[in-house]
């Protein structure tokens, strides 16, 4: 058995169970993890104390390449060398003035950064070459990172952080991130987060624009290395015999005390489920992410090791272990169904029995994302985005140009029955949306596109696919919703609320809930907006969030019941009225007067606001008269009675589109019926003078009663007529 016999400064995994790692010894080890073993790949001659080492990324959704097959070693003689996995030195590149303090591949492999003591920071290509200096200043550079387009560099100055984007005279970021000297940085591909670790003895967590988000209490000693997970939910933090596991947020879930010194770098397999340290003592310390837990109603699942899961039903406490082949790297509970992804199956169990589960093998190793629907599932992998049935059938796979999965999560994909949406990275202000059963670009083809970048989306769950509506959360948090299905006319898109940080659909009816500013906001039925926005805020719930401190994110909204994690890593649950629920279901059956009862029942504004809007919604007048008259609405009341007095069912028609703000479509609908008199006459109330005079003539009728209309209204103001085209008709007709 290798091992080291001096500080280990370095280490990097090659796959799941493959690891290197370099000492102050001079030598490189390889450490096996499936039989234990040891060896000794290649001993460095004595001038050469390597300091950093970064495995050249493998070659992204290609098969070929499962693994990878050289790194890049950076040491104290102010070179940095080429190696392949066998250990033999491709090339040695002088780069800078005293030691290379660390070296890192961008995400595509197509350059490499390296930065020393000298204050420089260097470009290089894949080879070698050096293709520019990116910054010098007069401190040592002790960490670097590249953002996850591979088109900007994070490094350290001192106590400062700065990111510079490769393209000359582009912005430059710059700001003091602790009171020590920063060691070490990192940056997440999938969250776009920042972290950073110092000679404070803290560890912060900022967004890419340098906003603070987390900032930890001060450590005994100072934080020497710190880490993302793959996915960018976790993160690892090290230093002097100590090694901790965060979330994303900053809260801690686990801490450890091994025997190690220092902790000096840290590295995460690739699919996420164990990490590596290089310690002082000249070990190399392996640890394995286990107690993950997942919760669906009365059921609690626990990843208690590495194979093992435990289901526990709370209702009779009957527990379940459920055991793996192989390792377990991801897992979703939902929808009554349980889906495990190991390294080379996965397994999909029902709650109703735990024995049998349906297994498949995976196309790729490594899954990143899991998200369920009532009917199917999805999974997300290095290669692309696959949609399988509960009962393990393989739906479809959507694609578009430049996808890139690596880098998708939870907040960037949603999933319904019938649709699935997918926020484009290269252009953040795109939602791609896709037919579940096809994987085929919904309706025309058109993509979704906001004014402003996306960052969170969301698809309801319930009702017909025509009437599918997406919500999302845009750069200035502000919450719009719109519809998903893009026939020929623009859809709007529909301001719902300002200041939203994070937002979830209800699984079991069309209610949204959402996390405003100092508020927690439940919109019982969004769709308002398109029936009649004046009542919208008559059919929120809204109470005080305060209790939630800064930063909560809602984790799940089942039944009535919704998670909150607050940003102390606890969870709040809470209950929301069951009556909205309720209403929705009788809605959709069509149960008219049991929803009327309902309401008289419970005697709340919010739901006969909601029944009105429903009612409108379906073109249920009698129904939406009781709801308006009920919420002191007289002229909604009035003018539905002048609706029902109506001659033709055109017309009607028509005025309820009219009612809901729809002329466009009341008018066509009109012409197409042949009323044009209606079509014109609803123009002359509308004050659209044009388009009644431009209708008039162009069905060759009704133009002296245009004109007389347009007379009395100005006569009424005391104006005179400018309008050309009124003037140019006046002079042929004469009106009485």
């Amino acid at each position: 058995m290798v091992t080291h016999q001096e500080l280990v400064s370095c280490v990097g995994w090659t796959n799941a169970e493959e690891l290197y790692s370099c000492s102050d010894d001079h030598q490189i080890v390889r450490w096996n993890l499936l039989t234990s073993e040891t060896s000794q790949i290649v001993k460095l001659p004595d001038d050469i104390y390597p300091i950093d080492l970064h495995w050249f990324p493998k070659s992204l959704g290609t098969r070929k390449q499962t693994q990878a097959e050289s790194f890049v070693l950076t040491s104290s003689d102010g070179k940095f060398h080429l190696i392949s996995k066998l250990g033999r030195v491709e090339k040695s590149v002088e780069a800078h003035c005293g030691a290379v303090l660390a070296g890192r591949w961008n995400y595509e492999g197509t350059a490499l950064v390296t930065v020393g003591e000298d204050g420089q920071v260097k470009i290089w290509s894949k080879t070698g070459m050096l293709r520019s200096t990116l910054a010098q200043q007069g401190t040592p550079v002790y960490s670097v990172a590249w953002d996850p387009d591979s088109e900007k560099v994070l490094y350290t100055a001192g106590k400062q952080l700065i990111i510079k984007p490769l393209q000359p005279n582009a912005k430059v970021l710059q700001w003091k991130a602790h009171d020590g000297i920063i060691l070490k940085v990192d940056w997440n591909s999938v969250n776009d987060l920042i972290l950073s670790a110092g000679e404070d003895c803290k560890y912060k967590v900022w967004d890419s624009y340098g906003r603070l988000l987390y900032n930890s209490q001060p450590h005994e000693h100072p934080i020497t290395s710190v880490a993302w997970a793959p996915d960018g939910e976790l993160f690892a933090v090290g230093s002097f015999h100590t090694l901790r596991l965060c979330d994303k947020t900053g809260w801690s879930y686990a801490l450890e005390k091994p025997n190690t010194g220092s902790i000096f770098n840290i590295a995460w397999s690739v699919d996420g489920t164990q990490i590596a340290g290089a310690c002082g003592n000249g070990h190399v310390v392996f640890a394995h992410v286990v107690e993950q837990r997942w919760e669906w109603k009365n059921f609690q699942v626990t990843l208690t090791k590495r194979r093992t899961m435990q289901v526990r039903n709370v209702l009779n406490d009957a527990v379940d272990l459920l055991e793996f082949r192989d390792r377990v790297i991801k897992a979703s509970l939902n929808y009554a169904h349980l889906v495990v992804s190991t390294s080379l199956q996965c397994y999909v169990f029902s709650t109703k029995n735990w024995n049998t589960p349906l297994i498949f093998d995976l196309k790729e190793g490594t899954v990143s994302l899991i998200l369920q629907a009532e009917r199917h599932f999805l999974l997300v992998d290095g290669g692309g985005i696959y949609l399988y049935s509960y009962e393990g059938r393989f739906i479809s796979s959507p694609k578009f140009p430049g996808m890139r999965t690596d880098i998708l999560n939870a907040q960037t994909v949603s999933l319904s029955n019938d649709t699935i949406a997918i926020k484009d990275k290269a252009d953040e202000k795109i939602i791609f949306l896709f037919e579940a059963s096809t994987g085929k670009p919904l309706g025309d083809g058109k993509i979704l596109s906001h004014t402003n970048e996306i960052l969170e989306i969301a698809l309801d769950q319930k009702g017909l696919t025509n009437d599918r509506k997406i919500a999302f959360i845009d750069k200035n948090r502000d919450l719009y919703i719109t519809s998903v299905k893009r026939f020929g006319k623009e859809e709007q898109i529909i301001k719902l609320g300002t200041m939203v940080h994070t937002l979830a659909w209800s699984d079991t009816c069309n209610i949204l809930c959402g996390l405003q500013d100092t508020r927690f906001t439940v919109w019982y039925y969004p769709n308002t907006v398109y029936v009649d926005k004046d009542i919208l805020p008559k059919t929120l719930y809204e109470r005080d969030a305060s209790e939630f401190s800064k930063n909560p994110h809602i984790v799940s909204f089942v039944g009535n019941q919704v998670t909150i994690r607050r940003a102390d890593g606890s969870l709040v649950h809470m209950s929301i009225p069951p009556y909205p629920a309720i209403l929705h279901e009788y809605v959709n059956s069509s149960k008219w007067e049991d929803a009327i009862r309902l309401c008289r029942f419970v005697k709340e504004q919010t739901m006969w606001a909601c029944l009105a809007a429903m009612a409108v919604a379906n073109q249920d007048m009698t129904t939406a008269e009781i709801a308006y008259a009920a919420i002191g609405e007289i002229d909604k009341v009035q003018y539905i009675n002048s609706i029902k007095d109506l001659p033709s069912k055109e017309s009607k028609m028509a005025h309820i589109l009219m009612f809901s703000g729809n002329i466009q479509e009341a008018e066509i609908l009109l012409l197409q019926a042949g009323l044009v008199y209606q079509a014109i006459q609803i123009n002359i109330n509308l004050y659209n003078w044009e388009r009644a005079l431009e209708l008039a003539v162009k069905y060759k009728t009704h133009v002296d009663t245009v004109l007389a209309y347009r007379q009395k209204f100005l006569e009424t103001f005391g104006k005179q007529e400018i309008d050309q085209r009124y003037l140019q008709y006046a002079e042929g007709v004469s009106i009485i």
